[in-house]
């Protein structure tokens, strides 16, 4: 049955996107009006002529039938940026379950329209003559404002209104007495504000390898054949996959085509803001939470004008209203931050591969430790692979020792840094040389228990560990609820309540405790919270101000340090014991990533691995820094337990107030399945149970799980439950839908 109904917003850049309204779609428009189309609608008591857009649709009315107004036309200029993200809405609505709304208010990044920022300046009006003839008249008066002002325009006929107010103190109607007199004219004009700061010098492109050109020529040369595709470039670390980028990217430039470049960490983008700048300029900018509001409606008002070339930024960035997208570049692309952990749940990569259908453009994957999802696609045929296998420098892959802390341990070494390590840290600071230490950890330490009873400080509201943190307090990472550190265990009454100390914090104190005249910096979420954070210690330690860094994942992940030799990774296998089918992924990908880090400029590279499980083939792998090695073993695993890629998981969520309700709605999810669908087609069912976090925020948490080899089963899946949710209604209970999730709930 064709729909009748379409539901449509009036205005898609204003906060009124949170009240569509529902219009009839007349006999003639059937099967023309589908979401993203712009329509022409009767608006308002006298029924003014708007132009809306279709979001959705429908085959009831939500109002009485006979006041519903009717859909006048389709606009005949209907393709527009907005046409094209309310499409992108509609099938991420549809592909990951969630409701319009939301959906629409994760592609439009700035839901407010906001004024344009202003600068004023100051314009003398008179001669000098004249000018010193009322600084004489002031003088008499004691105006003393108003002599400091024109005493400024002596010397310069036009100063800046910031300047006169603040640095001269004189208050705005001062000023304008003198503009009345017609000394001075007070302009203003507009500009946007840019979060970029300006960087001095360009760069010409570095001379490429015979591999780099082929890449860049192929890709290009595909898109000037008219083919569309997705190609994965696996380059081992340092090997140059962002020249590929950006020789990609000048190509696209030059066909008055834009492009949007994914990071996965705000920590990255001022070294690739800095490369890109100083290939493209000022017409590149950044898109990511630090920005502030009306820096952010700014760079989508300059992408929408094609006043941009190139954006930045997280996967947020990917929603950038250009005008003209030729080519979408996801860096790391394996990275878990490119998935949503907010509704509408999406993958970056998958999204982006679906804004490059709409738009008509390409899509760039690239990482050392790509994905398995990705090289499973390339191996389908789906993505075409290019494979750098050789350092720009010349220089090869760093050496690594893998060191067994047990046997560390055994043999009386109780400090965190292995015989080893600490050797080759003093090897580099007596050389003039950097390292970097890594930990998958954060803040003062992990968890504090009682030794007595085995106790452990928890936070009461959610079903986690409080970590202790240097000022003596006990933080939950998750609601951010805090208490003081007690004194004895409160379950006992011991005084042997300790914490487990593997935090960034401690490794920093250790670090000053075995190397005193050491320079250290640290990198964490705890030191990175304000919105230079991540530029100043970034830009200190490639300045040399530091000679170790000490970080968590983010120090690990894309940065180039030319003088960094030394990458020691203090706890390997922390996320191995992580309950997660994906944590041997993780554990290689993370390691060879920190490895990736020493020796990128002319000078050797070492590493040196601390685990505890030495023999695990993730490490193994890691330390050789042998991709297909790792894939080769991790890919069975997965088809013979039926996990992504080789099928597809789809994980139902239920938060409810009340500790037994979400359990018993997901069961009646599960019995309404099997009476609606045929067994046969039954997807596999696992659940439902109590989540890994089964209380966050004093609700109650349970999870299910189905898998099946095809997609759109799944898809179908989903929206039987969605329909049957919406039917029942059940009160107090969130119901959220995850696809192939990044982590195990």
């Amino acid at each position: 049955m064709n729909e009748r109904y379409a539901d449509i917003i009036v205005d898609i850049s204003h906060e009124k996107v949170d009240r569509p309204f529902r219009y009839r779609i007349p006999d003639a428009l059937l099967g023309e009006i589908v979401p993203g189309v712009r329509v022409h609608v009767p608006f308002g008591k006298g029924n003014k002529d708007i132009l809306g857009y279709v979001v959705d649709l429908a085959d009831a009315a939500d109002y009485p039938e006979e006041k519903i107004k009717e859909i006048a036309a389709i606009d005949k200029d209907a393709a527009t940026v907005e046409s094209d993200l309310i499409r992108i809405a509609y099938w991420m609505k549809s592909h990951y379950g969630s409701t319009m709304i939301t959906a629409l208010k994760t592609v439009i990044p700035v839901k407010q329209k906001l004024k344009q920022a202003e600068k004023k300046k100051i314009i003398r009006r008179c001669e000098p003559e004249e000018i010193k003839r009322q600084i004489s008249i002031c003088a008499k008066k004691r105006q003393t404002a108003k002599i400091r002002v024109l005493e400024a325009l002596l010397d310069e006929e036009v100063l800046p209104y910031s300047l006169i107010r603040e640095k001269l103190n004189v208050a705005a109607p001062t000023l304008n007495s003198l503009e009345k007199q017609g000394m001075i004219a007070i302009e203003s004009e507009s500009y946007y504000r840019n979060p970029v700061k300006q960087i001095a010098g360009r760069e010409a492109a570095k001379p490429l390898s015979e591999k780099q050109r082929f890449i860049i020529e192929d890709i290009v040369g595909e898109y000037h054949g008219g083919k569309r595709g997705t190609y994965l470039i696996h380059g081992i670390t340092g090997s140059g996959k962002t020249e590929v980028y950006l020789g990609i990217i000048e190509q696209m430039v030059a066909m008055g085509k834009q492009a949007i470049v994914l990071i996965p960490e705000i920590a990255l983008t001022y070294q690739t803001l800095l490369r890109f700048y100083k290939r493209f300029g000022d017409r590149v900018s950044v898109m990511n939470s630090t920005l502030s509001m009306g820096e952010k409606y700014d760079q989508m008002e300059r992408a929408r004008k094609g006043e941009l070339d190139v954006i930045i930024g997280p996967r947020s960035a990917l929603f950038t209203p250009f005008p003209d997208l030729g080519v979408i570049v996801i860096d790391e692309e394996h990275e878990n931050s490119y998935k949503s952990e907010s509704m509408p749940k999406y993958h970056a990569r998958e999204t982006a591969m679906q804004i490059a259908k709409i738009k008509g453009a390409s899509v760039v994957l690239g990482s050392a430790t790509p994905s398995l999802e990705a090289y499973y696609r390339a191996g389908k045929g789906e993505h075409k692979l290019y494979q750098l296998s050789e350092r720009l420098t010349g220089g090869s892959l760093p050496k690594v020792y893998t060191i067994d802390l047990r046997e560390e341990l055994k043999e009386g070494n109780r400090s965190i840094f292995s015989r080893k390590l600490k050797s080759l840290l003093e090897n580099r600071l007596m050389a003039g040389e950097q390292s970097m230490l890594f930990l998958n950890r954060r803040g003062y330490a992990g968890f504090v228990s009682c030794r007595a009873c085995g106790h452990v400080m928890k936070c009461p509201h959610c079903d986690v560990s409080l970590s202790e943190h240097r000022n003596g307090k006990l933080v939950c990472h998750y609601c951010g609820y805090e208490e003081s550190r007690p004194k004895t265990c409160p379950a006992c009454g011991s005084k042997y309540l300790l914490g487990f100390k593997a935090g960034t914090e401690q490794i920093e104190e250790a670090v000053h405790k075995e190397f005193p005249t050491a320079r250290v910096l640290r990198m964490d979420a705890d030191s990175t919270r304000s919105k230079e954070s991540y530029e100043k210690i970034l830009s200190a330690f490639a300045d040399g101000a530091a000679d170790i860094l000490v970080g968590t994942q983010m120090i690990v992940k894309g940065h180039d340090f030319p003088n960094v030799t030394l990458v020691g990774i203090l706890a390997a296998d922390l996320s191995l014991n992580q309950n997660d089918y994906r944590a041997g992924e993780r554990t290689f990908q993370l390691l060879t990533q920190a490895a990736g880090r020493a020796g990128r400029g002319s000078k050797a590279g070492e590493v040196v691995i601390q685990t505890y499980q030495p023999e695990h083939y993730s490490i193994i792998h890691a330390a050789k820094q042998d991709y297909e090695g790792f894939y080769a073993e991790e890919i069975v695993y997965r088809e013979l337990l039926q996990y992504p890629p080789a099928a597809h998981m789809l994980a139902v969520l239920s938060i409810a107030k009340e500790e037994k309700a979400g359990g018993e709605v997901l069961q009646q999810f599960v019995r309404f399945l099997r009476e609606k669908i045929e067994e046969q087609a039954m997807p596999y069912v696992i659940g439902p149970a109590p989540a890994a976090l089964s209380r966050l925020n004093d609700l109650y948490r349970h999870i299910l799980y189905f898998k099946h080899a095809e997609y759109e089963k799944l898809v179908l899946i989903k929206d039987i439950l969605e329909a049957y949710a919406k039917e029942q209604d059940f009160k107090n209970i969130s119901i959220q839908f995850d696809f192939d999730p990044m982590t195990i709930y």
